[in-house]
């Protein structure tokens, strides 16, 4: 099935130096844009993550620190990615949880304003997991009967991903062609960051995911303890988590003055 597209979406998978959003680095991005008009662009790109590749790390995706020796850092990169991904909705395979967060904080890191507010993300592996419960190998072969050559290459893994997501339209008569139904379908809990430190009430308004301030409102718990920001600011959270904390802050402010 053809995607019902409005605007470009762009499917996308990281190999990278290991799991921890806040502090591991892209190895390898591959992205897979999907114009409205059928057109597609194939972006892959090794990036040098100028700290060492854990060996089990590169037992998985099968990057050494020689192969990424002589490529370029992020930040030699990111303008490039950013100018790809900036007007288009996206899309990958556990992409809600570990991609974009990771992406949004190398970004971040080159000081490029990157957010999510007025863009859908489509994560098919929760699609996967509310209809079926498996793996992206497995979804290959369940939903497009073939199996996946070259599992944890980021292009190989960044096409099929696309190919399930078309395939789960054709299978599945309830999920709607569309990528702002797609986003919320494949969303698990709405979050105000990505990594899940700060998410909402009932009502939609911000609330603290963990600690000691686990489901009291955020901008109680910075007016009534102003040094909990500076905590979370100088501790090792994710940029994005602390970008958010601060525009709660800062318009916490304003409605005062």
């Amino acid at each position: 099935m053809k995607l019902n597209i409005s605007r470009p979406i762009c499917f996308f998978d990281l190999e990278t130096t290991g799991i921890n959003v806040a502090k591991d680095r892209i190895v390898e991005i591959s992205i897979l844009k999907i114009f409205p008009d059928g057109r597609e662009e194939e972006y892959t790109q090794r990036i040098n993550p100028t700290v060492p590749i854990p060996a089990e790390t590169t037992a998985v995706h099968g990057i050494s620190d020689a192969d990424i020796v002589d490529a370029p850092t992020f930040a030699e990169k990111a303008t490039e990615v950013y100018n790809l991904v900036k007007d288009a909705d996206l899309a990958g395979f556990n992409s809600n949880r570990f991609d974009i967060p990771l992406l949004a904080e190398e970004l971040l890191r080159c000081d490029i304003d990157f957010d999510m507010k007025n863009r859908n993300a489509i994560d098919v592996q929760n699609i996967f997991h509310k209809m079926e419960q498996r793996t992206l190998v497995a979804a290959y072969k369940f939903y497009c009967d073939g199996d996946l050559v070259n599992a944890h290459s980021a292009a190989a893994d960044t096409k099929a991903t696309y190919e399930v997501l078309k395939s789960q339209l054709d299978r599945y008569d309830d999920l709607e062609n569309d990528m702002k139904s797609l986003s919320e379908f494949s969303t698990r809990k709405k979050l105000a960051d990505f990594a899940g430190f700060i998410g909402y009430n009932d009502d939609g308004v911000e609330i603290f995911a963990f600690g000691k301030h686990k489901g009291k409102l955020v901008e109680t718990v910075l007016e009534q303890e102003p040094g909990y920001y500076g905590w979370i600011q100088n501790a090792d959270f994710p940029l994005y988590t602390k970008k958010v904390l601060t525009a709660i802050k800062l318009r916490s402010l304003n409605t005062k003055f």
